[in-house]
């Protein structure tokens, strides 16, 4: 009988891992073993929060490496060479943070066995911390618990040790550091389910904002940032398009409610390496603007959906085309976003399916008055199951403050239209919960938005607007007007030539409208409970 093969150990699994994505799972593996003995609100914080170490550490000894291979070519001597490595300017002008000596990885992890791991990550978050002022009270400082499996977090540490995360000609480690932050992300906002959409928005559609507004130079604010994927994006859009040393072009500004989502947010933007302003502390964007005074030119944001009980100030000079209700912030946050547009300023949003039709509570007059002000560019019904974290069917709004031609030709004067695409019928399941929009998705409806804006990038494509029927169309004020204000793409953009429907289709259209119909369910609910209580105030003499 043959021997039973041993099975591999996760340091072997790792060594012999060929790709980045074989790496980063099973480092999710092996961290996903710490699950049990930490609290699961701390959990992305405590892994997160070590992979940042890591990425700090190794843009630190890349940066020193660097250093040392420069002086070394000038002719310096080794005794001098040693001064200047120590020299925190030589770092911070590279735009490499100061990591102390016992804060590097190397250290923690030639020491952790001897020293106990969870002490040394702590002094080191502290030390991190202590000596970059923008880092200040960003870093978790939870290993040193009774409650961490240290074995396990000794050996997490190892293994993050062991990684390849080595750089490429046309990669750097540090991206691909980020790209693994990046899944992590992705992972814990799938495992915590409906919160997890606190602070993830897919990828797929951030691309999608990013491709339609082209934030190439400028000021980009998001008032509800999330972990700043919005920022990572336009970041990656500006590499992709212009180069790596065009990064600084825009200038980001974003506000976070939840204290460590905010944590989570400027730990990414260090890691990308964008310098960003999310203000000294979180905050609640309705009750506390943090940035007052901006006047941004592109707006991107995933606000939270159908939030009720919001801080909600009938005298607030945002609310410009009407005060929202007070059961749902919708339409405060579009109207929160117009305020902070500058005068050629966009803005791309995530908002439920509700926003679209909603008559409650003066919701309808308030978009009809976006409508008429012309300031609605775009609407985009997106498919369904986009968003594994909640059930509700969404769309996107793109604000426009100036819809005069981009460039010379008159037909590109957009003023007193709106256009339309209906994407419902788009993406490919990527398992059996999830959708995301292909390439060639994203490359359809942000070309169909370019050729009818007649931006730069569409005249160098040579491309062209034409209705297409069950896809785009577009609408005047008059016909907007004719339809009660209602903004659903699919009432515009008719139907398809008539295709024969298999059964995936069919099932995937019947899940759309049952996810419509829960939406309406809830709103119909919330309006019970106002007129019980309006009832209930009448027979109270009130």
């Amino acid at each position: 009988m043959p021997p039973r093969k041993k099975k591999p150990t996760e340091q072997e699994e790792l060594f012999s891992a060929s790709t980045a994505k074989e790496i980063q799972a099973i480092l999710w593996k092996a961290a996903d073993k710490l699950r049990g003995s930490i609290d699961a609100a701390q959990y992305k914080e405590f892994v997160l929060g070590l992979i940042f170490l890591k990425y700090v550490s190794d843009a630190f000894e890349e940066r020193r490496n660097e250093l040392a291979k420069e002086l070394a070519e000038d002719g310096i001597s080794e005794d001098q060479i040693g001064d200047f490595l120590e020299d925190r300017d030589e770092y911070t002008g590279a735009h490499v943070f100061w990591v102390p000596e016992t804060a590097r990885w190397s250290w923690i992890a030639a020491n952790a066995k001897s020293q106990g791991v969870g002490k040394l990550l702590d002094e080191a978050m502290d030390a991190v911390m202590r000596e970059n002022a923008a880092l200040t009270g960003v870093l978790p400082k939870i290993f040193n618990r009774d409650n961490v499996d240290q074995k396990r977090l000794a050996e997490l540490v190892d293994l993050i040790s062991d990684a390849r995360f080595g750089g490429t000609e046309d990669k750097p480690a540090q991206d691909v550091l980020g790209e693994v932050y990046e899944y992590f992300l992705g992972n814990f906002a799938r495992a915590e389910g409906k919160r997890g959409g606190e602070f993830y928005t897919p990828q797929s559609v951030v691309r999608l904002i990013v491709e339609i507004l082209e934030p190439y130079n400028g000021r980009v604010y998001d008032p509800a940032c999330g972990s700043g994927g919005m920022f990572v994006q336009a970041s990656k859009f500006i590499e992709a398009h212009r180069g790596r040393g065009h990064k600084a072009d825009i200038a980001v500004y974003g506000q976070e409610l939840n204290e460590r989502t905010w944590r989570l947010a400027k730990m990414n933007l260090a890691i990308h390496g964008i310098d960003g302003n999310l203000a000294p502390r979180w905050g609640d964007t309705f009750a506390e603007d943090k940035h007052p005074d901006l006047k941004a030119d592109f707006v991107m944001a995933n606000p939270p959906f159908n939030i009720k009980d919001w801080a909600r100030d009938e005298g607030d000079p945002r609310w410009k085309y009407g005060v929202p209700p007070r059961s749902n912030a919708n339409y405060a946050w579009l109207q929160h976003m117009v305020s902070k547009l500058g005068e050629k300023g966009t803005a791309g949003i995530v908002l439920a399916n509700g926003s679209l039709s909603s008559q409650q509570r003066g919701e309808g007059e308030i978009r009809q008055a976006l409508v008429e002000a012309d300031l609605v560019a775009c609407m985009v019904a997106l498919p369904s199951q986009l968003f594994r974290t909640t059930a509700i069917p969404a769309c996107l709004w793109f604000l426009s403050k100036d819809k005069t031609p981009q460039g010379a030709r008159r037909l590109d004067d957009r003023r007193g239209e709106i256009l339309f695409i209906d994407a419902r019928g788009m993406g490919e399941m990527v398992d059996r919960t999830e959708r995301i929009l292909t390439e060639a998705d994203l490359a359809k409806i942000a070309g169909a938005y370019h050729a009818w804006r007649g931006t730069a990038s569409a005249r160098d494509e040579g491309l062209t607007y034409e209705d297409e029927p069950g896809f785009c169309f577009t609408a005047d004020l008059e016909t907007v007007r004719e339809h009660g204000y209602v903004l659903t793409p699919g009432r515009y953009v008719g139907a398809a030539e008539a295709e024969e429907e298999d059964a995936n289709a069919v099932a995937e259209r019947i899940e759309g409208l049952k996810g419509e119909l829960f939406d309406l369910f809830d709103q119909s609910a919330e309006l019970a409970t106002t007129v019980r209580s309006f009832l209930g105030g009448i027979k109270d003499g009130r």
